[in-house]
């Protein structure tokens, strides 16, 4: 496996003017099937995030929120309710349709995490909504020689990630000493990616040489087997993802995926007459 892509992700805002960077979800790395979107946030001015995301809709996929700093609440129109900080993740599965918000619980401070989409087989997309509150202390981490490894979902070695996923996918957040070198393993068949969000990692490319990733990057990664990643002098952390493509067609916009446009026009209506969320 070696580095296929390395892209430095597309600045823009969403929600009630939130700044972030889309590393997934973008022109130059429109998807890594099943994944939808990757956006990255990073700040440390209120203004920046203080708006946060109010009551928006969502059908046909699974969101994921990772918080590295910081403390955001989720509200949504299945009566889910929680807040999560540093180290937590919040999984809310739209399914056939959910309405929800996710604003922040500070006026100050940093505001640091990730938001990954993942889609849903068409077998799956009308399934009932449904939320996993995934707080830091059930995440396990596994240690050894300089690497730190929180597995979130799917198995690294012996441990196994809480979260419940409709679509086969492992996630892992990754933390490298520097200097230190991380070998990862995947299986066959998957689409694998790392966003890059502390120091430098140096990886193989097609030919065999060297290509270093800086961060803030996103590295979509080809090829089976495994890889072998080399933080620099000032260590690394990285997120990365691995999933079972779902290889069906993918109609979307805005807050709804679906398999075709007359699916995405029903989406609509349906939240425009008020069926949805409910």
């Amino acid at each position: 496996m070696h580095i296929a892509k390395l892209v430095p992700g597309m600045e823009t805002s969403d929600g009630a003017g939130v700044r972030l960077t889309r590393m997934i979800g973008t022109p130059q790395v429109d998807m890594v099937d099943p994944f939808l979107m990757l956006d990255r946030f990073d700040n440390d001015d209120p203004g920046a995030y203080v708006g946060g995301f109010p009551d928006h809709p969502h059908r046909g996929f699974e969101t994921v929120t990772i918080m590295l700093d910081g403390k955001m609440r989720h509200r949504d129109s299945t009566g889910g309710e929680g807040v999560i900080g540093p180290g937590d993740v919040q999984w809310m599965t739209a399914g056939r349709g959910i309405i929800h918000s996710e604003m922040p619980e500070q006026i100050e401070g940093r505001m640091r995490g990730f938001q990954l989409w993942v889609n849903l087989p068409a077998s799956e997309k009308m399934n009932p909504p449904a939320y996993q509150d995934i707080t830091v202390d059930t995440i396990p981490v596994v240690e050894d020689a300089g690497v730190r490894v929180h597995v979130v979902a799917g198995t690294y070695g012996a441990a196994e990630g809480p979260a419940k996923s409709h679509t086969p996918i492992r996630l892992l957040r990754v933390e490298l000493a520097p200097e230190t070198a991380w070998t990862v393993k995947t299986e066959p068949g998957r689409n694998t990616f790392f966003c890059l969000y502390e120091g430098s990692v140096t990886g193989a490319d097609n030919q065999g040489s060297d290509k270093e990733a800086i961060a803030p990057s996103l590295a979509v990664l080809a090829g089976t087997g495994e890889t072998t990643l080399t933080a620099g002098s000032k260590g690394a952390a990285l997120f990365l993802g691995e999933g079972v493509p779902i290889g069906e067609p993918v109609a979307r916009y805005g807050p709804f995926v679906m398999n075709s446009k007359d699916e995405l026009i029903q989406a609509f209506q349906d939240f425009e007459s008020g069926r949805l969320g409910t």
